[in-house]
């Protein structure tokens, strides 16, 4: 469930965000979100393997979400179809990882289930660009 108390506790909490799908193109909403997420205090590690060897929000895009193993939030920029395969090589390599967070109409029950199964909280369908100015989260 996405309630608010929920959503304000993951980002009030997260410090490490690997944001899965970052596009260097400024047009891009992941760019544009990690970009704020960047000004909100946050570190976002952008992973895209077609990206590798570019710096986005301060820091080298990565090419798996091994590189991205200390983030404790995983942001998902990706089709819906793909987020179970992610949700599970994020659960394998990342040992910090509390937050999973699928982007504006991205959901998946598959993933979902098995994230929660495992004790993680599980953002669906949203935005933290939208939800941290919505819920007067500063940092």
């Amino acid at each position: 469930m996405n309630d608010d108390a929920k959503i304000r506790t993951v980002l009030e909490e997260a410090q490490v965000i690997a944001l899965v799908g970052a596009s260097p193109y400024p047009s891009r909403a992941s760019n544009s979100v990690g970009r704020f997420l960047q000004r909100q205090g946050y570190r976002v590690i952008p992973v895209n393997p077609m990206a590798v060897g570019e710096t986005l929000f301060g820091e080298p895009v990565v090419a798996s979400l091994a590189e991205a193993a200390e983030a404790d939030f995983l942001d998902i920029f990706r089709r819906s179809e793909a987020v179970p395969a992610i949700v599970s090589e994020a659960m394998e390599v990342m040992p910090k990882l509390r937050t999973i967070w699928m982007q504006l109409g991205v959901t998946s029950e598959a993933a979902r289930t098995q994230a929660e199964a495992a004790g993680l909280s599980v953002i669906e369908d949203r935005c933290p660009a939208i939800e941290i100015p919505r819920l007067g989260i500063t940092r």
